[in-house]
C-alpha cells in the first residue's frame, strides 16, 4: 500500500497542501482552508489507494518529535518498511516546505525535490514534465508553443486541459504558461494567483496594493 503524509504550509498566496509519498512530492493544492484540505485528501486517498497521513511542523519533523519519533523506530523490526516508507515522504514534506519557503523569499529558482507522478499521465504528464524540464524561472511560453515542443502542433487546446490537471502548481509551474497573444490565459489557482507568481518571477510589475 502506498505510504501518503501531508501537512499545510503558509504562503504569500494562501495556505497550500502537500502531499508526498516515498517516491517524492505528489501533490500540491491551493487555497487550503479546512475544507479544501479534507476534499484534497480524500481525492487522494481514492487515487492513491490510502488515507493521508497528517504530520507535524517542520521543526518536529526535523527533530523527530512525537509520534513521528515513535514510529520511525519499531521495535524488534516490526513494521520497519511502513516505517522507513513513511520516514521518505517525511522528508520529502520537509524539504518542499524548506524550498518553497526559499522559492517566495526569492532566493530560489529552481526546485530540486523528487516528483511523483501518480496523478498525472499520458499526454498530461508528458506535457507537464516538458514545463518542469525546460522553462525556467522567470520565462513564460505559449500554449501553442509547449505544444510544439511536445510534437503534437494544433494541440493547444489539449495544453490547457494539461495545466488545469496539473497536480504539482508552483513546483511544476503552469502559472508560466501564457496566451501567445499576451493575454494571461487560465489558472486554476485563480488569476490573482497566476498574477503573484508571475509577478514574483519579474514576469509582471508587482502589484500596487
Amino acid at each position: 500500500m502506498t505510504t501518503v503524509t501531508w501537512t499545510v504550509t503558509d504562503s504569500p498566496i494562501g495556505p497550500l497542501l502537500l502531499a508526498a509519498t516515498p517516491g517524492g512530492l505528489v501533490n500540491v493544492v491551493f487555497h487550503a482552508d479546512e475544507e479544501t484540505s479534507r476534499a484534497a485528501r480524500e481525492r487522494l486517498a481514492a487515487r492513491l489507494g490510502a488515507e493521508p497521513v497528517e504530520v507535524g511542523s517542520p521543526a518536529e519533523r526535523r527533530g523527530g518529535g512525537g509520534d513521528q519519533g515513535a514510529e520511525a523506530a519499531p521495535q524488534d523490526g516490526a513494521g520497519g518498511g511502513a516505517a522507513e516508507d513513511r520516514a521518505a515522504a517525511d522528508r520529502v514534506l520537509t524539504e518542499a516546505v524548506d524550498q518553497l519557503g526559499a522559492y517566495f523569499d526569492g532566493t530560489l529558482r529552481a526546485f530540486d525535490l523528487p516528483l511523483d507522478w501518480s496523478l498525472s499521465g499520458g499526454f498530461n504528464r508528458q506535457v507537464l514534465r516538458e514545463l518542469a524540464d525546460g522553462v525556467p524561472y522567470g520565462t513564460v511560453v505559449g500554449y501553442v508553443d509547449l505544444a510544439e515542443r511536445v510534437g503534437e502542433p494544433g494541440a493547444a487546446r489539449a495544453v490547457g486541459v494539461a495545466m488545469g490537471s496539473n497536480p504539482l502548481p508552483v513546483v511544476v509551474a503552469c502559472h508560466r504558461v501564457v496566451e501567445s497573444g499576451g493575454g494571461i490565459g487560465g489558472f486554476g489557482g485563480g488569476l490573482e494567483t497566476k498574477r503573484a507568481l508571475l509577478a514574483l518571477e519579474g514576469v509582471l510589475p508587482q502589484p500596487l496594493f
